[in-house]
């Protein structure tokens, strides 16, 4: 991967389409072999005798890892090389995923889940840096829906090619490095057409989180209620009235709405302010979730609200990431990026355990309650930063 960079304003327009093509077939192959490891991971450690504390533990590894060690991806990739790095996190995947299989202990899996989850930060900060460098400015809410809705594709079919393949012996590890290591073509075939990272980020890191906040706040935010929203749903669905197999559908109703209403919102993006409109989605999400209570016992209407809500809320990440490219570029840009992942992983870590508390205090709409509050947590840091002068990043 000895190819150098190009600098984006010399590479033409085809080119640029075939990087952008290129880094979402990426990332959606490395979504679907995440997809399939995580619930493999889980139903393995329930096979070894591990109490549920323990499995969530070793779950929420992956957010730690995300917080301390994708700071340091842009820095490192600038250093190395943009392809060397996404190359090295590719192979690191592998041979950590041959290694939960290899080495079948549990705290062995602390320190392979620990260098696993920091790769696959890396793959996802570098692989969205890619792809919003390279899209056409007045574009680049379209080109952030379509990665979005192709990334929510692939994150469904993983569990379904762990039911195809089983879930027990090597044939589930073996298919989800095979699913990982076709990541590499991609990056091989378009290793000519990866936007240029000659610089580290100029800035501290902690510049990036506060930059535009609005924006990395709703990573952080998204990151919570999808985590929390995902874990607990099927949780809230028995405890407000459905069976099992209704509650776990819930859970495939609120991801058919992320997949399918990812480019309109990406499209809406390129016609109007991009930190309003993450404050209207906030506000819509606080309202849906508000509403949940209202629906609880109606079926049907209760399915179609979580349908709109999963949808619309799912665009926090599409604007974000969108938010972000529209204002930083270059290493700047690398820098902003690597700080939306890690305020996401912080949402992934505490998100479940706020909404479980919730649940517990107020049972069983505490669910909505707590994601209801960590919308207006968004709504406050939206209105914060329309107030306060951006700072100068350039």
């Amino acid at each position: 991967m000895t190819t150098a960079p190009r600098e984006i304003d010399a590479m033409p327009a085809r080119d640029r389409h075939f990087g952008i093509a290129a880094a979402i077939l990426l990332v959606a192959l490395v979504g679907v072999g995440l997809s399939l490891t995580i619930p493999l991971l889980s139903l393995e450690m329930e096979r070894m005798g591990v109490s549920g504390t323990g499995i969530g533990i070793n779950t929420a590894i992956a957010g730690l890892a995300g917080i301390l060690a994708v700071p340091f991806v842009p820095r490192l990739a600038a250093r190395i090389g943009m392809g060397r790095m996404l190359a090295l996190s590719i192979g690191t995947v592998l041979v950590c995923l041959v290694l939960f299989k290899a080495v079948f202990q549990f705290w062995a899996w602390f320190p392979i889940r620990f260098v696993f989850s920091a790769a696959l930060g890396a793959l996802f900060v570098l692989s969205e840096y890619w792809i919003s460098a390279l899209a056409p400015p007045a574009r680049r809410g379209m080109v952030m829906g379509i990665y979005a809705t192709v990334l929510a594709l692939g994150f469904a079919a993983g569990p379904g090619i762990l039911a195809l393949v089983g879930t027990s012996g090597w044939p589930p590890y073996l298919a989800g490095a095979g699913l990982l290591s076709l990541a590499a073509i991609p990056l091989v075939l378009a290793r000519r057409n990866l936007p240029g990272l000659h610089d580290a980020p100029p800035r501290p890191f902690r510049v990036y989180l506060f930059a535009l906040p609005t924006a990395t706040m709703a990573g952080m935010v998204f990151g919570a209620v999808e985590t929390g929203g995902f874990a607990l749903l099927p949780v809230y669905g028995l405890r407000i009235g459905f069976d099992a197999e209704q509650a776990a559908l819930l859970v495939t109703t609120l991801a058919l709405g992320n997949v399918l209403m990812q480019l309109p919102i990406g499209l809406l993006a390129d016609r109007m302010n991009k930190g309003l409109l993450l404050v209207i989605i906030a506000g819509l999400g606080c309202a849906g979730a508000a509403a949940l209570p209202l629906l609880a016992t109606t079926g049907l209407p209760f399915q179609a609200l979580l349908f709109i809500w999963g949808g619309i809320v799912g665009g926090l990440y599409t604007v974000g990431l969108s938010h972000l490219a529209a204002r930083f570029e270059g290493p700047d840009l690398a820098g902003a990026n690597a700080a939306f992942v890690v305020l996401y992983n912080v949402g992934l870590t505490v998100g479940p355990p706020f909404v479980g508390v919730a649940m517990d205090y107020s049972n069983p709409h505490g669910f909505a309650y707590a994601l209801s509050a960590l919308f207006v947590l968004l709504i406050a840091g939206g209105i914060a930063g329309a107030l306060r002068r951006p700072a100068r990043m350039h």
